[in-house]
């Protein structure tokens, strides 16, 4: 065999091992490529995208929300079902009444006398006076225009009166005589521009004995509204 043929032979065997070699390194790269292709398919399908974190973060803000709800405290008026009822002669006790009614979102109800009261009636100077005759007469129950509807419903009932000669007027007497407060709760008050609320309740807190009867409070007539509620959220009712 010619040297030029042995050279020939050398040459080719050195070209196949160095495409051997070449081949194999590109398969290790490749090999590599993929793992760590992989890892990353691992990395990024075991992390919440953005999108998850938000809708998390608004599942857990809603969960939160819930909760605060859940603890926060029952308004009372809102459970409770309220009357303000009252007997103004003189239009003082009308405005402490709307007051109260329209800070607690209550039912309003005017007791209206079948026979109004003139002003010779409301002469307390005069002791013929209409007034005069039915203080002096306890047993006196002056009739009454119109009825609470469904009474039965109410669950608080605040009673509104001027201060007739220290006592509620014989005409409060007639409205708590004509209704079942059983287990009611009921809180009475009173305008007056001098006389304190005193005792002048004292009759109608014995003739509603089955009633949780709270203590009075006595407002001039121009009592502010945050007076009158504040009065009322003392109570504990609102």
């Amino acid at each position: 065999m010619s040297m030029k043929k042995i050279v020939t032979i050398l040459l080719a065997i050195v070209m196949i091992l160095t495409f051997v070699s070449c081949g194999s390194g590109s398969k290790s790269t490749d090999n590599s490529g993929n793992i760590s292709s992989s890892q990353n398919s691992e990395d990024k399908s075991s992390a919440p995208s953005e999108a998850e974190n938000e809708s998390e973060q608004s599942d857990e803000t809603k969960n939160s929300n819930s909760d605060d709800t859940d603890t926060e405290p029952i308004n009372n008026s809102e459970d409770r079902k309220i009357l303000v009822a009252y007997f103004s002669a003189t239009n003082n006790t009308e405005g402490v009444a709307q007051k109260l009614a329209d800070g607690l979102g209550a039912d309003l109800y005017e007791i209206t006398p079948s026979e109004p009261y003139t002003d010779e009636d409301l002469n307390y100077g005069n002791s013929d006076s209409r007034t005069s005759a039915e203080k002096n007469d306890p047993n006196v129950r002056p009739a009454i225009s119109g009825t609470v509807k469904n009474m039965e419903q109410y669950d608080v009932v605040f009673i509104g009166y001027p201060i007739w000669w220290g006592e509620a007027p014989r005409i409060m007497s007639t409205f708590i005589e004509s209704y079942d407060f059983s287990g009611k709760t009921v809180a009475p008050f009173c305008t007056s521009g001098s006389s304190e609320f005193g005792s002048s309740d004292s009759a109608l807190r014995a003739a509603a004995r089955e009633a949780t009867w709270l203590n009075g409070h006595r407002f001039s007539a121009g009592a502010s509204a945050d007076d009158v509620l504040a009065w009322a959220n003392s109570l504990g009712i609102s």
